[in-house]
């Protein structure tokens, strides 16, 4: 299994471009408390990557995506909304700090998420570091 590996804001979009997070699922969200006013937030998301080979489907991913120095978040669930899947997934640096949201923000796929519109996402995080790393598939 890799390390974890520190996202710079310099490479968010090729991240996003080879890992295809719509229509994955997340799989877990922990909190971790480190001290009085340290939090990180770890997902564990099942991907895909991005297609390279017309000939060849997608390999399934594993990841898992830690923010630290999380400044804020929410994880809402709203009744009759069931998630199944990853509906929408934004990740952007804005103002310093990491924005991830799993579901969906109310924007069209070339629309650039603003702070507010990951602040009215039901699954979302926002910290100074992310880092990431792609888990072992299950046999």
């Amino acid at each position: 299994m890799s390390e974890l590996t520190r996202l710079e804001p310099h490479e968010l979009a090729k991240f996003v471009r080879t890992h295809r997070l719509l229509g994955g699922a997340l799989q877990s969200v922990k909190i971790r408390h480190r001290g009085p006013r340290t939090v990180a937030v770890e997902f564990r998301i099942r991907a895909r990557e991005a297609i390279t080979d017309l000939g060849q489907p997608p390999r399934p991913l594993r990841l898992r995506i830690v923010l630290e120095g999380v400044a804020e978040f929410r994880f809402q669930m709203r009744p009759q909304q069931p998630k199944v899947k990853i509906s929408d997934a934004r990740i952007s640096y804005l103002n310093g700090l990491f924005y991830v949201a799993f579901d969906s923000v109310g924007l069209e796929s070339s629309e650039v998420a603003k702070v507010f519109d990951f602040r009215a996402s039901e699954i979302y995080a926002a910290g100074r570091d992310l880092f990431w790393q792609e888990l072992q598939s299950r046999s």
